[in-house]
């Protein structure tokens, strides 16, 4: 059974992504696949279902704000727009940029991000940036390991320190704090929350793996009561 949020081993977000920009060769952390597909008509009631499940006030109001969005990504002028506002977060947690036309292996190389692909994408290495220590920021995909489409994966691999089901809990992390952001910035959350498969196992634990990942992004100090997408920036340099 796959844990909703999670991202498997064999579909780790380093496989390339449809590009709504053109992007030719983006390298993505996200899964490549929606698991469990939800008919475009059956996805208010799905929801619907989601939200009731949970319990928690502060969960309910995240996910309020998810739902809110766009189910649809964004295309032509208005994918670039949102990719420079992404950039423009990412600078603003101290994360460098390659220049325009770049040639980068990686979407994190340990020094600089690759901003060639989607808004989303670089929300999700922005939040994988926020919350590795500050030696696994040093590492090439932040000590992850390779992805199926990784283009050096002898590097990548020397570069991993992570056991497979920690891996696993920081992209559930990095996966939720990306969307957050995403409906914080009015982009189309609700478009990675479904891709990212946050529904996966409506019916079972679903809800209670977001809520967990929630209470552990807030416990982080990366997300706030009155505005669940505003992150401490002070969370941005703690070591754990």
């Amino acid at each position: 059974m796959e844990t909703p949020g999670a991202v498997p081993s064999s579909e780790l977000i380093r496989g390339r992504a449809q590009s709504p920009l053109g992007i030719a060769g983006a390298i993505s952390h996200i899964p490549l696949m929606i698991l469990s597909a939800i008919p475009r008509d059956q996805l208010d009631k799905a929801l619907a279902r989601f939200m009731a499940k949970l319990v928690d006030p502060f969960s309910r109001e995240v996910f309020r704000r998810i739902r809110a969005t766009s189910a649809d990504r964004a295309v032509g002028a208005a994918a670039e727009r949102d990719r420079q506002t992404a950039l423009s977060l990412a600078h603003s947690l101290g994360m460098a940029v390659y220049p325009e036309g770049a040639e980068c292996a990686f979407n994190w190389d340990g020094r600089a991000l690759d901003g060639a692909t989607e808004a989303y994408v670089i929300l999700h290495e922005a939040a994988h940036f926020v919350l590795a220590p500050s030696e696994r920021r040093r590492l090439v995909d932040f000590g992850l390991g390779p992805g199926p489409d990784t283009r050096d994966r002898e590097a990548a691999a020397r570069a991993a320190v992570l056991a497979p089901l920690a891996r696993e809990g920081d992209e559930a992390a990095a996966s939720l704090l990306g969307i957050i952001w995403e409906a914080k910035l009015g982009q189309p959350a609700l478009a990675s929350f479904l891709d990212q498969n946050w529904l996966e196992g409506l019916e079972r634990s679903a809800h209670s793996h977001f809520a967990a990942v929630v209470g552990k992004l807030r416990r982080r100090g990366l997300l706030d009561l009155k505005s669940p997408a505003v992150f401490d920036r002070a969370a941005t340099n703690r070591t754990g």
